[in-house]
């Protein structure tokens, strides 16, 4: 299944705080990933490809594999009410 970003959503108010934090100094979460991923990228392999994240050690695999997750994900559904359908 692929994920796409909803484009009218500004997508860094989906980020948990700890994944805000030196966006402009950390390659694995910084700007280039995040907008590498709104570009479509769905895939750890993908921003690999795109912006050399996760070549080093490895250690930012799961921040990356985060953001898509975070930048990706549909919005859950609103639940109706039962009584009142709305």
């Amino acid at each position: 299944m692929t994920l796409k970003p909803d484009p009218k959503i500004n997508l860094l108010d989906k980020l948990p705080p700890i994944l805000k934090e030196n966006l402009d100094k950390n390659l694995c979460t910084g700007m280039d990933v995040i907008n590498a991923i709104v570009n479509g990228a769905t895939t750890v392999e993908t921003v690999k490809k795109q912006t050399y994240a996760t070549m080093g050690s490895g250690c930012c695999i799961q921040q990356v594999e985060r953001l898509i997750e975070c930048l990706c994900a549909p919005e859950p559904r609103k639940r109706r009410h039962w009584k009142t359908g709305a």
